[in-house]
C-alpha cells in the first residue's frame, strides 16, 4: 500500500536530532492521522485533506462533433454515399389510383415472378386498387414455354392478361457456338412465320423483340446478327399479315453507349452494372443500330411497330418527333422513362399531347405499389421535384422529376384507347373490366 504524501510539519534542529537516544519523530496534527487511518481502511484510496480543494465527480464528456464532409483536410464524401435530402417545401398530390382504366402493353410476369401464383394473386389485387384493367406479358417464348406462360396467367385471370410471343433465336444449339443456333438454319425465318400463326391461334396478341437482337446474338463468324438483315424479313411480314404489332426494344440509353467515366450521367448506374455498358469497337453504334430498326419498320408499312421505352430515345425527343412524322406505323411507349420524361417536363408534355394517337402506357413491370403510384403523378398532376423510383438511390439516374398534367383526352388514349384499336384482345377485355367494376 502506498501512503499518501502529507506536507512536511515544522520542526526545530532538535527536533530533527534524538531524545535521549531515541529518534524524535515530527509531530503531525491529529486529523493527519485520522487521515492515513481512513486511507488504509479504503484499501489505499486517500480521501481528500483539508487542505486539499473539493473534488466533484467526473461528468462524461459529449463526443466531440463529427467533422464536416467540406472537402478539407481530406474530409471526402463518397458519391455513393451521398443522400440529399430536399429543403424544397411545394405541393403534393399522392394519387393512389389511375384517373381512368390502364392498360399496361409493357410488363414482364415470367421474369419478374417466376411463374409464383401467390404473386400473381398480389399483383392483380394490386391492378385492382390502381386501376389497372389489363397487362401485356411480354414473355411468352415461341415453343412448349408459351403454354406454361399462358397456364400461369390465364387459369384464374384470362380476363386481365394478354401475351406477346417471342423469337427463339438458339432454339437447341449451343449458347457459345451460333452456328448451331436455330436462327442461322434453313428456313428459320419461314417457321418462325408458321410458329406466329399458329401462336395467334392459341390466343397471342403480338411479338416481342429483345434488344440482344443487334446487340449480343451473333452470326457463325463472330459478327452480331444485323437488325435490318433480310433474312428476317417473312417474321416482319408475318406479323403484319397476322395482325401482331411488335413490341422492338433497340439499343439502350443513350449513356450506355459512353464511356464509364466522371462524365457519364449515369455512371451509378453503370459502376453497378457495367455488363450494360455497350461502349466500345465489339458493338454497333447507337444511331447504327436505331437506324437499322427504322429502316425495318420502312420496309414493312403494314406491321405495326411499337417502339419501347420511348423508341430508345427518350434522351432527344425531337428525333422521336421526326420518327413519328415519318414512320406512320410506329407507335411508342414509355415503360421504364418516366425518368428521362420528368426531367424536361415541357418538352415531354408538347411532345405527349402532339402524338396523342401514337402513345401507349407501359411501366416495365410489375413493379411495387410505390414505383407504380409515380406514374399516375407523373401524367396527372403538376407535381414538382418528387422521386421516379421507391429505390434510394434511384436507378437510373440521380435526379428528380416533375410532373405533366396531362389533360383527360390525351390521357385516355395514353391510358386505353390506343392500345384498344392496336392489340388484339384488348378492347374485349376492357369491356369486361368495366363491366365488373361499374356493377353496384
Amino acid at each position: 500500500m502506498i501512503l499518501p504524501t502529507l506536507p512536511s510539519p515544522k520542526c526545530s534542529a532538535v527536533d530533527r536530532g534524538t531524545h535521549k537516544g531515541r529518534p524524535r519523530y515530527p509531530r503531525y496534527p491529529r486529523y493527519q492521522w485520522l487521515s492515513w487511518l481512513v486511507f488504509a481502511l479504503l484499501g489505499g484510496h486517500a480521501p481528500p485533506t483539508f487542505a486539499d480543494p473539493p473534488q466533484t465527480q467526473a461528468q462524461p464528456q459529449a463526443p466531440e462533433p463529427a467533422a464536416p464532409l467540406d472537402g478539407r483536410d481530406g474530409r471526402e464524401l463518397s458519391l455513393r454515399n451521398f443522400r440529399p435530402r430536399s429543403e424544397l417545401r411545394v405541393p403534393q398530390h399522392l394519387l393512389t389510383r389511375a384517373k381512368f382504366p390502364v392498360v399496361d402493353v409493357h410488363t414482364h410476369f415470367r421474369h419478374r415472378l417466376r411463374h409464383d401464383p401467390e404473386a400473381l394473386d398480389g399483383f392483380v389485387e394490386l391492378m385492382d386498387r390502381n386501376n389497372i384493367a389489363v397487362c401485356v406479358s411480354l414473355d411468352g417464348k415461341l415453343g412448349p414455354d408459351l403454354a406454361s406462360h399462358r397456364d400461369y396467367l390465364w387459369k384464374r385471370y384470362r380476363d386481365r392478361f394478354v401475351i406477346f410471343t417471342n423469337v427463339d433465336w438458339q432454339g437447341d444449339g449451343e449458347p457459345d457456338k451460333p452456328e448451331t443456333w436455330a436462327c442461322h438454319q434453313s428456313g428459320f425465318a419461314r417457321h418462325v412465320a408458321k410458329q406466329l400463326a399458329e401462336a395467334k391461334r392459341a390466343g397471342v396478341s403480338g411479338l416481342k423483340v429483345f434488344k440482344q437482337f443487334g446487340l449480343v446474338y451473333k452470326n457463325p463468324d463472330g459478327s452480331l446478327i444485323r437488325i435490318d438483315d433480310p433474312r428476317w424479313d417473312p417474321i416482319w411480314q408475318a406479323c403484319g399479315e397476322l395482325g401482331l404489332p411488335v413490341i422492338i426494344h433497340t439499343a439502350d440509353p443513350a449513356a450506355f453507349f459512353k464511356p464509364i467515366d466522371a462524365f457519364n450521367e449515369r455512371w451509378e448506374e453503370l459502376s453497378r452494372h457495367p455488363d450494360w455498358s455497350f461502349y466500345g469497337d465489339g458493338f454497333p453504334s447507337r444511331d447504327e443500330l436505331l437506324e437499322a430498326r427504322n429502316r425495318v419498320i420502312r420496309r414493312h408499312p403494314r406491321t405495326i411497330f411499337l417502339g419501347a421505352h420511348v423508341a430508345n430515345q427518350a434522351e432527344d425527343l425531337s428525333v422521336v418527333d421526326k420518327w413519328l412524322e415519318e414512320l406512320p406505323n410506329l407507335y411508342v411507349e414509355f415503360a421504364s422513362r418516366i425518368g428521362e420524361l420528368g426531367r424536361q417536363p415541357y418538352s415531354a408534355r408538347r411532345f405527349l399531347v402532339k402524338h396523342a394517337d401514337r402513345l401507349m402506357f407501359g411501366t416495365d413491370g410489375p413493379w411495387p405499389e410505390t414505383r407504380i403510384r409515380l406514374y399516375w403523378r407523373f401524367v396527372e398532376t403538376f407535381d414538382e421535384n418528387f422521386p421516379y423510383s421507391e429505390k434510394d438511390p434511384p436507378p437510373q439516374g440521380l435526379w428528380q422529376i416533375h410532373g405533366i398534367g396531362l389533360p383527360d383526352d390525351v390521357l385516355r388514349k395514353l391510358y386505353y384507347e390506343n392500345a384498344a384499336k392496336l392489340i388484339p384482345g384488348v378492347a374485349e377485355r376492357l369491356k369486361t373490366y368495366e363491366s365488373r367494376t361499374s356493377e353496384p
